[in-house]
């Protein structure tokens, strides 16, 4: 018997099958910690999938926030991709290096700004070479298109709203940083943050929604959510460091049908580097 797998993930071999497919649009949207020591810009510089074009998660962003990876207005969005060659009405696939890393934020952010077909490519680029399929070192140049915003504030969190979560548990608060940082025995990787999270949260690193880069079943998602003591009938607020891998949790919630579920963009990078937040340490 098949494993059922999410609605939102596509294979390798799907895409493959539609890298001419006009109405198909593939986004690069690698990105990675400082520590991980790899570089997005030169890895689709050496090699990427047939007619993606770079999407540059650190610029497509609100640069005045003073925060990495703010969710940028609307119409700023809309003018960004639109010269991607994105519209709302295109089937868009975002892909990253390791998979299921930092394009489900992606994926979540075209669905939150109104794009209706909107996948994450299961492996990413390193399970795309891997099996040997096509690359190539051409940019493609493509024609502008005119993104329509239907932006969905309900699906972020602000900071005004994390705090008062924080305070009357209104919500259960998924945390997708690492075991350690979330313990507070590993310090954070950006400088002037406290350590530890926030009162009330579970720990869900990011990490453990895939394997080898490929997505888990639902099954094995659900057993995943559930083990960190999550109930998947009550609200959920997904956190991480900059708002990135939050998203992986997004993804894994909305492939299980779970609605209510919520983004705190500004993250730990705003949370942890505040001095009237309560911050713990330990395991719970």
């Amino acid at each position: 018997m098949t494993e059922q797998k999410s609605a939102f993930v596509v294979s390798a071999d799907w895409l493959e099958q539609r890298l001419t497919d006009p109405s198909v649009k593939i986004l690069d949207a690698a990105w990675y910690l400082p520590a991980q020591k790899r570089d997005p810009k030169a890895e689709y510089a050496a090699g990427h999938i047939p007619g993606a074009v770079f999407y540059d998660q650190d610029a497509l962003a609100d640069l005045t926030s003073g925060l990495p990876h703010t969710i940028p207005s609307p119409e700023s969005f809309a003018a960004s991709v639109g010269k991607l060659g994105i519209s709302e009405s295109d089937t868009i696939v975002v892909y990253d290096g390791p998979g299921i890393f930092t394009a489900p934020r992606v994926w979540w952010l075209l669905r939150t700004m109104g794009a209706k077909s909107v996948f994450v490519l299961d492996g990413g680029m390193d399970g795309w070479n891997a099996e040997g399929r096509p690359v190539t070192t051409d940019v493609p140049q493509p024609k502008p298109a005119t993104f329509h915003p239907t932006f969905n504030a309900e699906a972020v969190t602000s900071f005004a709203q994390m705090h008062d979560i924080v305070e009357t548990g209104s919500r259960q608060i998924a945390d997708a940083r690492g075991a350690a940082r979330f313990t507070g025995e590993e310090a954070e990787p950006r400088a002037g943050m406290r350590s530890g999270h926030m009162p009330g949260a579970k720990s869900l690193p990011s990490g453990v929604f895939s394997t080898g880069g490929k997505f888990k079943s639902l099954d094995s998602l659900r057993e995943t959510i559930e083990a960190a003591g999550i109930d998947l009938d009550k609200p959920v607020v997904t956190s991480c460091g900059s708002g990135v891998t939050a998203a992986i949790i997004m993804l894994a919630l909305q492939s299980l049908g779970h609605t209510q579920n919520t983004l705190y963009d500004g993250s730990w990078s705003e949370w942890g580097s505040r001095a009237d937040t309560p911050v713990i340490t330990g395991k719970e």
